[in-house]
């Protein structure tokens, strides 16, 4: 909630005798060369294609910001971050070149005129593809700028006024206009911090129960209040190819801003007072009205209250209308779910959501669309006769999916897909959606039959397919498959059949491009862009997906790098770093599910274990941690046990492949896994050393749920006691490495996580490092701050897990 301007330069808490040599370190490292080639490898660019595929768009992006970029002006407030400066977001990295590429020919084309320091985003096309806008951020306002498509050419449009603070600011118009959330010209000067407090800071319930999550960033004070009120004012504006503006409606706190498909119309979301010290501004009052084109009001179609009295759990949900949108398939209809349960998924109700309608000119009365016994998933639009309707039920992971008649509500809508939402291996996956007459993404069909892609689980891992799903008899065709050795999926539907198509092509040391291909011609697959591997001084490490039995015979599965030439068997087992996060199931079947490919790239992001192939180690990544609670029964009372048992089939199986020495393993997550591996080593003496990166330790902070749990502290005190490392950290015999970002701002993972597990852990004399990275979020963007983070984390693995048997026989 503050204006930050200065630099905080790196602090490194030390347990005494720990690290000695560095003890007075206050600046940031570089960790190895083989380790800092592979982070600073160059991004690849991102692809997005025109509607018929005969070209794309490569957009280029920025390196990580410095420590000094991220460190600029940046205000905390309502569960928001926001550059002070610009109106803007905070630690945006945008994109800093544009190219297009036709498909056949593959001619690059530079578009010029881009700024001279670009920082681009939001990126959008006209209707036509004629044109394309984004916004630049500088260091004192975001401007629009547009994109001439048969010239190629970009121009300034706007100066310095657009509000992209809270939702998407830009918005064609079917004419090749603009509808542009900008700041409200006369909002005038951001309010001053008061010298002296004008009273005391009052909160007050009067008996109604407003659980809720550990959010961070909230209000604070009146003076919060104002900077929010002042960083939200906007005014929407009529912006042509010219840069001419024009005013649309009053000005005020905008949320939101939706077009109809016909262009004639505008959903406009405004926030509105009281605002909350509990909630983030996601959950402020606000109203929902509908104003023409030229921004007059036709009406209030909702009056959303404050959110803070939602009752508890993940079924739990608002009263009143929630999801308002246009139909894709009509000129300008509106539908939305409203709770029938009081948003408590406790009571039990045939009709727990009622779906509406309601047509232009928004006269008449809302029509009842669709019932659900569930919470509504939302709806995939076709046409006046047929849509797809989601269902869903967090508590027992059902995924429901039905045909709905929009024109004839009465008629009984047809279960299509029912499954447990974990359930890889029977997943169908989602139609393939296409743009129709208005520019609006429906579904592609043939009468019965629906186009889809799906991520293709199976038992050798991710294998994606593109289908016909028949909705009248419930079967699949599939029209064409991935094929090892590679990963491969579709991008891109070319034609109504389905039959030519654009994937994007992987391998293990081959990176992901793009490919032509056409199953009815039956000629080869043609390559159309042909990005490098940006890491080929790993090209040739081994890569090999294991599966392996849990004590209770549960199967496990995770993916084993190993340096390049190592046999096992005839080579000396390695030392090991482990890498996993936990999840819950509601069923032993789907937990034992393989996961991901073990075809797909080996990519390196900065938050990787991959790094340590390079330094001698075995990596055991994505190694499946799961936890099961059938029934009735909750997976975290099982937590402990469970995450112990498949801590321990996962080291016997490294060590049985002769790949992994049983001596020397470390274990490491970020978030959860941070979570993680603290109470595998609370409660085991498995592990040679942990890695807990950004990690939540005691759950009693975190009362009102965390994770997939629902249970509140008060419902379950002993799950929220045992589950939490703190309770346990008297218990801790392993070193353990904490590193956190310390301007977090993930829910449930406050920086007093860290500090405080710390001090419990200095205070019973186990041996622990806690590093906190400054002006860092839950994940880590500075390049100081991720080549700082990486070498901690090698001094870690070096000097406590590589050296152990060194220092064993020492002692």
């Amino acid at each position: 909630m503050k204006l930050r301007a200065t630099i905080i330069y790196a602090m490194v808490i030390l347990l005494g005798g720990s690290f000695l040599e560095v003890s007075a370190q206050s600046t940031y490292q570089t960790p190895p060369k083989a380790i800092a080639d592979l982070v600073n490898a160059p991004s690849t660019p991102s692809v997005r294609w025109s509607k018929n595929g005969d070209w794309m768009l490569l957009m280029e992006r920025s390196d990580n910001p410095t420590i000094e970029q991220l460190s600029q002006p940046e205000l905390k407030i309502a569960g928001m971050r926001i550059n002070p400066a610009t109106s803007g977001p905070s630690r945006q990295i945008g994109v800093e070149n544009i190219k297009i590429k036709k498909t056949q020919s593959g001619e690059e084309i530079q578009i010029t005129g881009l700024p001279a320091q670009p920082n681009m985003g939001g990126m959008s096309m006209s209707h036509d593809e004629k044109y394309m806008t984004f916004t630049q951020t500088d260091s004192d306002g975001v401007s629009l700028w547009l994109v001439d498509l048969t010239t190629f050419s970009a121009k300034k449009l706007t100066d310095k006024i657009i509000n992209d603070v809270y939702g998407n600011p830009i918005a064609w118009t079917p004419d090749n206009k603009l509808l542009v959330k900008a700041v409200n010209p006369t909002r005038g000067e951001i309010p001053k911090r008061p010298s002296a407090p004008a009273g005391p800071i009052i909160q007050e319930t009067t008996g109604d129960a407003a659980p809720s999550r550990t959010y961070q960033d909230l209000l604070e004070n009146s003076y919060d209040e104002a900077l929010f009120a002042y960083f939200m004012d906007s005014q929407l504006m009529e912006v042509d190819l010219e840069g001419n503006k024009k005013p649309i409606g009053p000005s005020g706190m905008i949320k939101s801003m939706d077009l109809s498909p016909d262009g004639n119309y505008i959903l406009v979301d405004l926030i509105k007072k009281p605002f909350s010290y509990l909630v983030p501004a996601s959950r402020f009052p606000y109203d929902v009205e509908i104003w023409t084109i030229d921004g007059k009001k036709v009406k209030v179609l909702a009056e959303i209250p404050l959110d803070e009295n939602r009752p508890t759990g993940f079924d739990a949900t608002v009263t009143g209308p929630r999801n308002i949108n246009w139909r894709a398939d009509k000129p300008a209809m509106l539908y939305w779910v409203e709770a029938q349960d009081g948003g408590d998924a406790r009571v039990e109700m045939e009709e727990r959501e009622i779906v509406y309608t309601l047509a232009a000119p928004f006269a008449g009365s809302k029509q009842k669309l669709a019932t659900t016994p569930y919470r509504f998933g939302g709806i995939i639009w076709s046409d006046d006769s047929f849509a797809i309707m989601g269902e869903r039920w967090s508590r027992t992971r059902m995924d429901k999916r039905s045909i709905i008649n929009p024109a004839n509500p009465a008629q009984p809508k047809q279960v299509i897909i029912e499954r447990s939402s974990d359930d890889l291996y029977n997943d169908p996956g989602d139609p393939v959606m296409v743009e129709n007459e208005f520019g609006e993404y429906v579904m592609l069909r043939k009468g019965d039959l629906v186009y889809m892609t799906s991520p293709g689980g199976s038992p050798e891992g991710d294998m994606p397919y593109l289908s016909t799903f028949n909705t009248k008899t419930k079967e699949e065709t599939i029209l064409w498959r991935s094929q090892a050795p590679y990963y491969e999926r579709v991008a891109k539907v070319l034609n109504d059949d389905a039959t030519e198509f654009i994937t994007i092509k992987e391998s293990t040391d081959i990176q992901p491009n793009y490919w032509l291909v056409n199953t009815r011609k039956r000629i080869a697959p043609q390559q159309l862009t042909y990005f490098e591997n940006p890491y080929e001084s790993i090209k040739g490490i081994q890569k090999q997906l294991v599966t392996y039995e849990r004590n209770d015979g549960l199967n496990l599965s995770a993916v084993i790098y190993t340096p390049e030439g190592f046999e096992p068997g005839k080579d000396a087992p390695l030392p090991v770093l482990m890498w996993a996060y936990p999840r819950e199931y509601k069923s032993k079947e789907v937990a034992a599910q393989v996961r991901g490919s073990q075809y797909a790239f080996t990519r390196v992001s900065s938050g990787s274990p991959l790094f340590w192939v390079t330094r001698g180690y075995a990596i055991m990544d994505r190694t499946e941690m799961p936890i099961v609670g059938e029934g009735d029964k909750e997976p975290n009372d099982y937590f402990i046990d469970q995450l112990v048992a498949n801590a321990e089939a996962a080291i016997d199986e490294i060590v049985d492949l002769g790949i992994g020495d049983r001596d020397r393993i470390a274990v490491g997550g970020h978030s959860y896994g941070a979570f993680m591996t603290a109470n595998l080593l609370s409660h085991t003496n498995l592990f040679a050393a942990g890695i807990a990166r950004s990690g939540a330790y005691n759950r009693t902070l975190t009362p009102f749920g965390f994770q997939y749990e629902q249970r509140t502290y008060w419902e379950a005190p002993e799950v929220y006691f045992n589950m939490s490392p703190f309770s346990f950290a008297h218990k801790v015999e392993t070193p353990i490495l904490l590193l956190h970002g310390q301007a977090d701002n993930n829910s449930g993972t406050f920086p007093i996580q860290s500090e405080r597990y710390y001090n419990a852990l200095k205070g019973h004399g186990a041996t622990a490092r806690l590093v906190f990275l400054p002006n860092e979020s839950h994940g880590y963007a500075a390049k100081e701050s991720i080549n700082h983070m990486l070498w901690e984390m090698d001094n870690w693995l070096e000097k406590y897990v590589k050296e152990k048997n060194v220092v064993d026989r020492a002692k």
